[in-house]
């Protein structure tokens, strides 16, 4: 059992023993967690620590904090985010993520060198169409964020706003999570020469997130697996199915193309 436990942390050097447990049970070990905290205790097989977390400035009680404003369900919120990474030729690089609260999905992870309102409306008007529109989307003040051309197209198509208090990025929490785990197991192991280098590492981190990485919170199951649990149970709030161009994930310069979908295209572009 130790030479699996080492193998699997081989392949996922940032895991803990929860997940390593997860990853043995599909193999078919009977296990629990218990078990391999122990092998994981008596032979050292801990991982170098995370980075220490800021400490928080004020409280950020806002209405719109993801603990007061919870997801229900699918595309009940999205929020999104950015994340920048610096190549190897020491140019930087603006990372735009964007998930559903509710099922923890990512949907996509957008990289350029620069990401203005314009394209943020790109990046939404592509997910709109392919997964349907969600009824709000949380993020903070960020001036891509709070444009006046990225406002008014999201009132246009009736998705409400939700910016957090300035200051208080917890207030944001899914999304915050999410871009430490991409920085913990991605990004921070990488050397990135080129933006289409990094382009391909994260879009290949993001389909191993949503459909082989177990979520704590979604008692270990991956969150595509999640979404379709969510689906099968609840038909009111499946919304639109994901198309098959969703689930390889398109790359940047395909989110930035005009899109050409019959009548609610146009609604979309306007």
């Amino acid at each position: 059992m130790l030479e699996a436990v080492r193998e699997h942390i081989k392949k996922r050097p940032r895991f803990g023993y929860r997940r390593i447990t997860v990853e043995l049970r599909k193999d078919g070990w009977y296990i629990n967690f218990k078990r391999v905290y122990r092998i994981w205790r008596d032979n050292d097989l801990k991982g170098p620590k995370r980075k220490g977390r800021r400490k928080r400035g004020r409280d950020g009680c806002s209405d719109n904090a993801c603990h007061k404003k919870r997801p229900e369900y699918i595309n009940h919120v999205w929020s999104y985010d950015f994340v920048t990474e610096r190549l190897d030729n020491g140019r930087k690089a603006k990372i735009l993520n964007v998930i559903d609260e509710h099922t923890r999905e990512c949907l996509t992870i957008d990289v350029g060198k620069r990401i203005a309102a314009q394209d943020v409306i790109d990046v939404l008007r592509y997910l709109f169409l392919v997964r349907g529109e969600p009824g709000y989307i949380r993020s903070d003040n960020g001036p891509e964020f709070t444009a006046k051309k990225v406002k008014k197209w999201l009132a246009y198509m009736k998705v409400k706003t939700l910016f957090i208090e300035p200051g208080s990025p917890w207030e944001n929490g899914y999304i915050e999570s999410f871009n430490s785990h991409l920085r913990d197991e991605c990004l921070d192991r990488e050397i990135f020469v080129s933006i289409e280098e990094l382009r391909y590492m994260v879009e290949r981190w993001r389909l191993d997130y949503n459909h082989h990485r177990p979520h704590s919170s979604l008692g270990y199951t991956t969150p595509a697996g999640y979404a379709e649990l969510c689906r099968a149970s609840a038909p009111a709030c499946r919304g639109p199915a994901p198309s098959h161009d969703d689930c390889i994930g398109p790359d940047s310069a395909t989110l930035r193309q005009p899109q050409c979908t019959e009548d609610r295209s146009a609604k979309l572009s306007s």
